[in-house]
């Protein structure tokens, strides 16, 4: 199955409530951290409501 690497790129600070605890969920703490996720529609939704902070690349997962 095919993974995403999620990338944070900009700051969480001064964004609406929701937006800071979706990158948390996503496990980014804090600019340039990076984690890889499955590609589920949950995981790529969460990406879509904080698309202008996060960057994403498909990988090829295991």
């Amino acid at each position: 199955m095919s993974q995403l690497k999620v990338t944070q790129v900009r700051s969480v600070i001064d964004r609406p409530r929701d937006q800071k605890d979706t990158v948390r969920r996503l496990g980014l703490h804090r600019i340039n951290d990076e984690v890889i996720k499955e590609d589920r529609p949950e995981i790529r939704g969460m990406i879509e409501k904080v698309r202008h902070l996060v960057h994403v690349e498909e990988v090829e997962g295991g």
